[in-house]
């Protein structure tokens, strides 16, 4: 199977689509942060591994805790999708934090923060400009 084929986008969808239905409903282990989202689940083409990729709400420490939960629990995460999604081979599961939501976010203060500077200097540039019209007027 190809890595980007239709086939393993299905996969990798299914996949995804289970465990975090199986983190809503069967995952009862006090690490696991209840704001705990699957962004994405990337099968290797021989089935053999799949790294899911989480998005914790929380701060670092939190993050930490759920992934270190998810890391323990994944042989009864690997159990119950084994049992819902029919593969020849269930992958063996390995959790990785998914920061670009983070980084998404810190992507836009920094904008942010570069339009208002961008606008206070657009801003003065403009009051200097009306004032030498006031004195080319006067003369």
């Amino acid at each position: 199977m190809k890595k980007g084929s239709i086939k393993n986008t299905r996969i990798n969808a299914e996949v995804r689509k289970e465990i975090q239905s199986i983190l809503m409903n069967g995952l009862k282990d006090p690490r696991v942060s209840p704001m705990t989202t699957v962004t994405d689940a990337r099968v290797t083409a021989d089935l053999r591994y799949c790294t899911v990729y989480v998005s914790v709400y929380g701060g670092p420490e939190a993050e930490e805790q759920t992934l270190e939960g998810l890391r323990k629990a994944s042989g009864y995460i690997r159990s119950e999708l084994a049992r819902t999604v029919n593969l020849r081979i269930t992958p063996e599961l390995r959790f990785a934090a998914d920061r670009s939501m983070a980084y998404g976010a810190h992507i836009d203060s920094v904008l942010d923060e570069l339009k208002k500077t961008e606008n206070w200097e657009q801003d003065g540039e403009a009051e200097q400009d009306g004032e030498a019209d006031e004195q080319d007027t006067s003369e």
